[in-house]
């Protein structure tokens, strides 16, 4: 895998280093995406948030300076949690895999992430994009995914006897993060009745771009 954009820093007001402090901010987490789930963003507070949690809440401003860094650290930990699954499906199971069966496991995994995590969607599908420092997290995510995808099609271009840019290789990753993303991301809309075909629509589509793609370069 290449070496990837740095992170964006946390959201968290100072970094629990104690078992017990950890313990809180997980609790703090838990509990907000629950209370967000159960009744909008907008509808909860942060007294909601400390009282589900079970911690005073001095405790959660310790760690979360408002509401807003809350939705950020949520954010940031499905992006790196996306972020770590496939980098190891990358590195394991989609290693020996063709690139067309490699690419349907992409989607496969981005879908399934999505339906293992609903809060995922469900939360930020509206917040995001109307809020820039979400939105931030989100192109730094897809920059990451970004970055590790150009460089497995680089490589395989190269195994294969074939030569692809660096350029050329953002550019279809870019192109299949931004579609692949958005369509699963749209997959995910509650009562979405296209929800199994789009998944598969989607590596087609994504196959057959790639294919085009790779066939004209």
């Amino acid at each position: 895998m290449a070496d990837t954009p740095a992170a964006e820093p946390s959201p968290l007001r100072r970094q629990p280093r104690q078992a017990r402090s950890q313990e809180r901010v997980r609790r703090i987490l838990e509990a907000a995406e629950a209370l967000f789930l159960a009744g909008g963003v907008g509808a909860t507070t942060t007294n909601a948030i400390a009282a589900r949690a079970g911690v005073p809440i001095g405790s959660l401003y310790q760690f979360f300076p408002d509401k807003a860094a809350i939705l950020r650290s949520l954010a940031q930990g499905y992006g790196e949690l996306l972020h770590e699954e496939l980098a190891a499906f990358d590195r394991g199971e989609g290693k020996d895999l063709s690139l067309e069966a490699y690419i349907a496991g992409t989607v496969a995994l981005t879908d399934r992430f999505f339906r293992d995590h609903p809060g995922y969607p469900a939360i930020f599908m509206d917040v995001q994009a109307v809020t820039a420092d979400l939105r931030a997290i989100e192109e730094e995510a897809d920059a990451r995914l970004i970055a590790d995808l150009s460089a497995t099609l680089v490589a395989r271009a190269a195994a294969a006897g074939n030569v692809l840019s660096e350029k050329d290789g953002r550019l279809i990753a870019y192109v299949l993060v931004k579609t692949i993303g958005n369509l699963l991301w749209l997959a995910a809309t509650p009562k979405n009745d296209f929800r199994d075909g789009l998944a598969r629509e989607t590596a087609e589509l994504a196959i057959a771009y790639l294919g085009r793609r790779l066939d004209a370069g």
